[in-house]
């Protein structure tokens, strides 16, 4: 019977490891892929204006994985070393919180959650395994552990003066990366409104309003409904604008990008997307509504996967740049990764000189360079953040 039992129990650890250890690190490692390709060639010239370059990136789901942020890893796309090897000064973390079962771009409904079983076997917290306001307050402490544990280098920012102060520092020491939290969809709001309050608290600056799914709030440009705000969402967009968090349009139907742009006057973010006129799929929404957001101020972050790029290699990610720059001037083009979205891209983030490099290549200014790999974003941020 000892044998037995002792059997049992070393065939239970065997599957725990499994489970536990290795499923999340290949899951990880597949549904984040970086195109295998030799070192790319980057010139002397586009070298040395990425080294002069403070990149910001709108948008990167590293918090979804379990990989320790802190040390270079072996999968994924992005973590703090390879931030810094890119030159990034800024970068968007957000909280992905909830997917439908074989999510696309079409049509999904919300009666289905694939994070469930991936918060089960990358051992998060209790709580998060039937909260999804818990697991993006999850997202929000563990980032902020990390910046606890940072001897400085690495800062979430809150307000203005938080971001101002650490650019500053960054000065004179490149070590130094700013983070700040966003949401990926309104659905940890859970239909309470006191929730919005607990998540600006938690840190949060940047807010999603919808994923891949008709949420609460209103619809989304991949759900069933086409619908736009509910009364529910004009009220959480009422108490987002009132804490001074900043409104995310990347996933939300054409008609609440609408009516978001008709009940507010406050800049407003498309942090992943690309240029419908230049790639013709439903993820990229019109080019009239693109180029009414960035009237109004506000920024749009390009993607770098192929679904919204129609070319995800460096060069074409930077021809969308371009047409994005052709259809809503530079100012208010900026980047937006989706770096570890469950997309396969072709550098990743220690490699943001390639597209320095191309978009050098091919023909755009210094000066528009630095404004779209990050002085852009940088600037929205100062102006557009909480003062304080």
């Amino acid at each position: 019977m000892r044998i037995i039992l002792a059997v049992a129990a070393a065939l239970l650890v065997a599957v725990a490891i499994g489970v536990f250890g290795v499923l999340p690190a290949k899951l990880d490692h597949d549904m984040n892929a970086v195109t295998a390709h030799d070192p790319y060639a980057i010139s002397t010239e586009a070298t040395a204006l990425h080294d002069s370059l403070r990149v910001a990136d709108l948008h990167s789901d590293m918090l979804l994985w379990m990989r320790d942020p802190t040390r270079w890893n072996d999968r994924g796309h992005t973590d703090l070393p390879r931030l810094r090897a890119g030159h990034v000064a800024l970068q968007v973390f957000s909280s992905v919180t909830k997917t439908p079962a074989n999510m696309n771009y079409d049509s999904n409904t919300a009666d289905s959650d694939n994070i469930t079983p991936l918060a089960i076997v990358q051992r998060w917290p209790l709580d998060t395994w039937t909260s999804i306001y818990a697991r993006a307050r999850f997202h929000a402490r563990r980032l902020m552990r990390v910046a606890e544990r940072s001897d400085g280098d690495f800062i979430v920012a809150l307000t203005r003066g938080d971001l101002a102060e650490a650019l500053e520092r960054r000065a004179g020491d490149t070590d130094v990366l700013v983070g700040i939290l966003a949401t990926e969809g309104g659905h940890p709001f859970e239909g309470d409104l006191a929730n919005i309050d607990g998540l600006y608290d938690e840190g949060y600056r940047m807010i999603g309003l919808q994923h891949f799914f008709d949420n609460e709030l209103g619809g989304s440009l991949h759900g069933v409904s086409n619908a736009g705000l509910t009364d529910f969402g004009r009220a959480a967009v009422a108490r987002i604008v009132e804490h001074g968090m900043i409104i995310d349009l990347a996933h939300s139907s054409q008609a609440v990008v609408r009516e978001v742009l008709d009940m507010t006057d406050v800049p407003l973010v498309i942090s992943h997307t690309g240029i419908h006129g230049h790639c013709e799929a439903k993820r990229n929404i019109p080019d009239d509504l693109m180029a009414e957001v960035a009237r109004r101020g506000g920024v749009i972050g390009i993607g770098f996967w192929a679904d919204v790029t129609c070319d995800d290699t460096p060069e074409g990610v930077a021809a969308t740049i371009i047409a994005a720059i052709d259809l809503l001037g530079v100012e208010h083009v900026a980047l937006g990764s989706d770096y570890d979205g469950t997309i396969t891209a072709t550098f990743d983030a220690s490699e943001y000189a390639v597209l320095t490099d191309r978009l050098l290549a091919a023909g755009l200014s210094e000066d528009d360079i630095r404004a779209v790999m990050g002085e852009n974003t940088i600037r929205f941020f100062l102006e557009n953040l909480p003062a304080g």
